[in-house]
């Protein structure tokens, strides 16, 4: 005859679980001997092993007893049931499985592949990590808003980096973000290069978002996630006010 602490190491559980079995009816709890303990015999341990094959294999307590009371045929159908609610448990966690792995991928978790690689080639312009987040956040705007015009616009997105001036303003606003202060030289010189593109872009007719004028919610949360990106932002914006415009995503003339 077995103590509770043997017969659960018998049957490889924790003695926390056979009085857990016990207090919901799971596992009949034995009376006590002279001395006060409970003994288990044979028939304990067979149950034991029993129970603890079928929540090993993902059978709910609340079934278990069910289960070990039904016929053959009966406990067949429960177990197929059992089998079929645990694939579909298992394609769950597949899935999830992948959506954890593409968090590896960093960028392309979100983002179309012409975007990651726009992305990649600010990198290798050396623009900032931090700057790179802050386009990378806007990214992730646009393409929630347009995902199809978003790949049309890309190619123009990669032309403009051939321009120095683009690339120049990209150098400039990653340095603004590891320094401090309002009245940095380089704030003055990013206004100045917004402007010039500014007025270039209206002489040649207008932005990539030209014909997306009245999505003027979508262009407030591009504008808004630029103001929020460094306290920097606010000046610069007033900077570029005083040189007669305002806006981020689509500059306009005040």
């Amino acid at each position: 005859m077995l103590t509770i602490g043997q017969l659960a190491g018998y049957a490889g559980v924790t003695v926390r679980a056979v009085r857990h079995y016990h207090q919901i009816g799971l596992l009949p709890e034995p009376s006590r001997d002279a001395s006060g303990y409970r003994r288990y015999g044979a028939p304990a341990v067979v149950a034991l092993i029993k129970i603890r094959t079928l929540a090993d294999a993902g059978v709910p307590l609340g079934r278990i007893a069910r289960m070990l009371e039904a016929g053959e045929t009966d406990f067949a159908a429960a177990a197929e049931r059992i089998d079929t609610r645990l694939r579909d448990e298992i394609e769950r966690l597949e899935t999830s499985r992948k959506q954890v792995a593409q968090l590896t991928a960093g960028d392309s978790l979100v983002l179309p592949p012409p975007v990651v690689a726009y992305l990649d080639r600010l990198r290798e312009l050396g623009v900032s990590e931090r700057m790179l987040a802050g386009e990378r956040d806007g990214w992730i705007l646009v393409a929630a808003r347009w995902p199809e015009q978003v790949l049309e616009w890309l190619p123009g997105k990669f032309a403009q980096l051939e321009d120095p001036r683009i690339v120049r303003l990209y150098r400039v606003l990653s340095a603004l973000t590891e320094t401090e202060g309002t009245d940095d030289p380089l704030l003055r010189e990013a206004a100045d290069l917004l402007v010039e593109l500014a007025e270039e872009a209206e002489a040649a007719g207008g932005w990539d978002f030209a014909e997306q004028e009245g999505d003027d919610v979508s262009f407030a949360l591009l504008d808004d996630l630029a103001d929020a990106s460094d306290d920097r932002a606010r000046r610069l914006r007033a900077m570029m006010r005083e040189r007669g415009w305002d806006g981020w995503t689509r500059m306009q003339r005040m």
